[in-house]
């Protein structure tokens, strides 16, 4: 590792659960995110300044006013364009060493699961649809990749890491089963969101990533499989559950 990126990652290397080998394991890694809107833009900004190396960054929708007020990577002049495509603009301007890859679309509608997840270190789902959720599982049990998802309603937020593709693991069809399979879903548009609880569950889904990342190449802790993490932000408060495999889904069930 150069100096300027021994300096730049100086205050990871010190932590004991991180050190040189975790920071050049997350250099090395290639994160896809689904969504750059509300939880997708601070988690991005998280996973480019722990320097992950390679992102793959898919949403087919474009910035509007409304996204302003939680989707922090976005500007007034963004306002228009895709905001993948301003995702990875960001990306750059904060670090021109990382490899960004917008991708305007959305997996299932034109854009293969397969082709984009496949290969990845891990992917990090923010989407706003069960439709795209589910597949995303399926797509990544079947090709070995670990999820982490995360989710936002009015002040409760979910993030969960899934290793569905691991003997005895459980995936997110397991959690959420297949009645979902539609694109019908609560959306904040109609229901309100608080743009600090969004970022609150972005940068935790970050986190989680990052723990994933590591696992084997730093003490950071265990991957925490098919532990469903809940945020109360109006109490506040902390939760943990843990999503049992389900021998019967479709997803998983043979894995």
């Amino acid at each position: 590792m150069p100096p300027d990126r021994l300096d730049r990652f100086a205050r990871h290397i010190v932590l004991p659960e991180v050190g040189g080998a975790g920071q050049m394991a997350l250099a090395e890694a290639h994160i896809v995110l689904i969504g750059c809107g509300g939880i997708g833009s601070p988690a991005l900004q998280y996973l480019a300044a722990a320097g992950v190396g390679q992102l793959t960054l898919i949403d087919d929708d474009v910035v509007e006013a409304s996204n302003l007020q939680r989707q922090t990577i976005f500007t007034p002049a963004d306002i228009g364009r895709f905001k993948a495509e301003i995702a990875a603009e960001w990306v750059h301007r904060f670090d021109p060493v990382l490899r960004p890859r917008a991708v305007v679309g959305r997996i299932g509608g034109g854009i293969p699961a397969a082709r984009e997840l496949e290969g990845s270190s891990l992917v990090l789902d923010g989407c706003d649809n069960f439709a795209t959720r589910l597949l995303v599982s399926d797509t990544c049990v079947a090709h070995g990749i670990p999820l982490v998802t995360a989710a936002i309603g009015r002040f409760q937020g979910q993030v969960a890491n899934f290793a569905g593709h691991l003997p005895g693991q459980s995936c997110y069809r397991c959690f959420v089963g297949d009645a979902f399979d539609a694109e019908d879903c609560d959306n904040c548009a109609a229901d309100g969101v608080l743009g600090a609880m969004v970022g609150m569950v972005g940068a935790f889904a970050a986190m989680q990533a990052i723990r994933i990342i590591l696992n084997g190449k730093a003490a950071l802790g265990d991957p925490q499989w098919g532990q469903l993490h809940v945020f109360e932000g109006l109490v506040p408060s902390l939760r943990t559950m843990r999503i049992a495999k389900d021998a019967e889904c479709r997803g998983c069930g043979s894995a």
